[in-house]
């Protein structure tokens, strides 16, 4: 009988040709067979993990890297390596928690000596949205190995989380210096490039971005869906990205077997909805009041937080909207969807798609038998484990079901909820926010990073033929707006008929926007939240129609309020409008007295009326689960 050392040894030659040869399943056999001879060689145990590793195999990677943590004793170098390629496949398992605790098991000082540990810490740390946490070792990473282009991007990504947009745009121009072909790099760059108001290279840029969306599929290369919902962009080119990003972030992934479909008779459907907003935030300020609407003797409500809690009263609310409130945000994607396993969720709400601190990639793992996409991204999430994307008959019409790889599911009116308790308190003295008494005040509460040169000629082509207007501009900042009264000037108009507004609380925020006369929307992305405040505020809104779900919020906005006659169709059309009113106040005036009449009973703002039209909405898709048939598309209900 042979000895087990000759047994190992054969074994070994006969595995290493396999792993010069990078035939990985033939070799990780082999590997197994070996270690159940020697099962305390923390070598081999690193050579399986790398080997598992390199054939996508990251949970037996994962479990082989910690054996060889556990056995490496006193050799440091491969305790490090093992710690690395632990670290690694925890990430790659979506087991950000677990990664973290792994890299704590090396000692301090040999985790500062190794820039892949401090990268893969950092980006462990940015995927639990503890992104202050996460800069000093992505710093320390950087000190080390200062062309590591993941490092620097992960730190881009913490700088971003923070708001801290000038050093975030530092770190993306860096990647993509060092490495062209990073398109994600390149569009976070172009996204803060909008942010911060500079426009030198705009069509460049803009095009460069669309360009890569027809070039070789890359899943690790993409353009991230939400750099393309403020640039003009087709439906394709939308879709295009956003499939691009959720095999991405899917990766690695395996659906479990299907959740159990439980009969509806005798109990409330549970539905939970999932985000990072519930506190003082757009998302949160549209969506409460009908939350508390439900009718929770037929329906079961859960809200599972995965962000912070800023003590707003807003959080308040929330957290007592539902029968259950669960904060989520240090828990793995697994861990994540286990819960809502055990919870035993109907139907599955998420409010994030593809937005900052996103965890819609916990889907893939389908805990729940429906599973939707709703409010906070205008798209497609190109995600096959998402069944229904809620829209309704203008932002997602059925014509445009080719272009969502779900199913689109249609409200009668409008898919954007409101929050009608706010309060309506008259505005500010004009001279208290900056306004000339006997200015035309046209209003853009729009983010800056929605700005572009198309739409600002047309603004200034308005200023031009009304000289008693000003444009009253929500703040991006010191540095951004000082480039739009740059781009003010370059246009013929004087800069200080540019008026900055700051920063505000939500409700002063609210409160103040009634001192304008007329709101400018933005295109090729609307106002969303923007808009429907303006017109709560009393602030009629003139938009111009665009061709994807971003460039459509504001009309189908506009119709559910009952002023159509406010959408143009092209920006000519839009500025014709624009100076019409501006010319006509008899007119003005009386638009504003019909939006007035129109808050308290057009359906926009009846948020109980919303939740039925949910809940039927919800209803009809459990009812096609419950029946076995497949998701199909929901047009509104008459």
């Amino acid at each position: 009988m042979p000895h087990p050392d000759q047994t190992s040894l054969k074994l070994l030659q006969r595995a290493r040709p396999l792993l010069v040869a990078r035939q990985w399943s033939e070799a990780i056999p082999l590997l197994e067979r070996v270690l159940k001879l020697r099962p305390r060689d923390a070598t081999l145990w690193l050579t399986l993990a790398q080997a598992c590793q390199a054939a996508d195999r990251p949970d037996e990677g994962l479990r082989a890297a910690e054996r060889a943590q556990q056995y490496a004793g006193a050799d440091d170098s491969l305790a490090r390596d093992a710690t690395e390629e632990a670290v690694k496949a925890a990430l790659d398992t979506h087991d950000s928690p677990r990664a973290l605790a792994l890299a704590a098991k090396l000692p301090a000082e040999l985790r500062d000596q190794s820039p892949q540990l401090l990268r893969l810490m950092g980006t462990a740390l940015n995927n639990l949205n503890r992104s202050q946490e996460a800069v000093e070792p992505l710093l320390r990473a950087i000190a080390l190995r200062l062309d590591d282009g993941q490092a620097h991007m992960q730190l881009g990504f913490a700088f971003y989380a923070l708001k801290l947009h000038a050093e975030a745009a530092e770190c993306f121009r860096t990647v993509y210096t060092l490495y062209p072909e990073s398109i994600g790099a390149l569009a976070y760059l172009n996204h803060l490039e909008q942010m911060a108001c500079r426009w030198g290279d705009y069509d460049v840029r803009c095009q460069g971005l669309l360009d890569s969306l027809s070039g070789p599929a890359r899943a690790m290369h993409y353009v991230p869906p939400f750099a393309l919902v403020m640039l003009p962009h087709t439906k394709a080119q939308m879709l295009a990205a956003a499939r691009l990003a959720a095999l991405s972030q899917t990766r690695y992934i395996k659906p479990w077997p299907a959740p159990e479909v439980k009969p509806r008779e005798g109990r409330r459907l549970h539905v939970a909805y999932l985000s990072n907003d519930f506190h003082g935030h757009a998302t949160a300020s549209l969506i409460t009041q009908v939350l508390e609407h439900h009718d929770r003797e037929r329906f079961e409500v859960s809200l599972l937080s995965h962000g912070g809690d800023d003590g707003s009263a807003l959080r308040q609310r929330l957290m007592r909207a539902g029968d259950r409130f669960e904060e989520m945000g240090r828990l793995s994607l697994p861990d994540m969807a286990r819960r809502v396993r055990e919870l035993g969720v109907d139907l599955l709400i998420d409010l994030k798609g593809h937005t900052a601190g996103s965890r819609m990639a916990m889907l893939a793992y389908r805990p729940a038998p429906v599973q939707v996409a709703w409010l906070g991204f205008p798209g497609t999430c190109g995600a096959p484990q998402v069944d229904y994307v809620i829209g309704d008959p203008i932002v997602t019409p059925l014509a445009d079901a080719p272009w969502y790889t779900e199913k689109i599911a249609q409200m009668p009116h409008c898919y954007q909820p409101n929050d009608a308790s706010r309060g309506r308190a008259e505005p500010p003295a004009r001279r208290e926010l900056g306004l000339a008494e006997g200015a035309l005040v046209l209003l853009s509460a729009n983010q800056v990073g929605k700005l572009n040169p198309a739409l600002f000629d047309a603004w200034m082509e308005i200023l031009r033929r009304v000289p008693g207007a000003v444009l009253w501009q929500l703040t991006g900042g010191d540095a951004p707006d000082a480039e739009l009264r740059r781009e003010v000037q370059a246009r013929g108009v004087a800069p200080e008929r540019l008026v900055c507004m700051p920063f505000a609380q939500m409700s002063d925020h609210l409160r103040r926007l009634g001192a304008a006369d007329l709101a400018l929307d933005s295109w090729p992305c609307n106002g969303h939240t923007t808009t429907s405040d303006a017109l709560w505020a009393g602030v009629p809104v003139v938009a111009l129609r665009g061709e994807t779900f971003a460039g459509r919020v504001s009309e189908s906005l506009l119709c559910a309020i009952g002023l159509a006659e406010l959408v143009c169709d092209t920006p000519q059309a839009y500025v014709e409008l624009v100076c019409a009113l501006a010319a006509d106040p008899a007119r003005l005036a009386a638009l504003r007295a019909r939006l007035a009449q129109a808050r308290d009973t057009s359906p926009l703002y009846d948020a109980a009326r919303f939740a039925g039209d949910l809940e039927a909405l919800y209803e009809r898709m459990w009812a096609r689960c419950q029946a076995g048939q497949a998701p199909q598309d929901l047009p509104a209900a008459g």
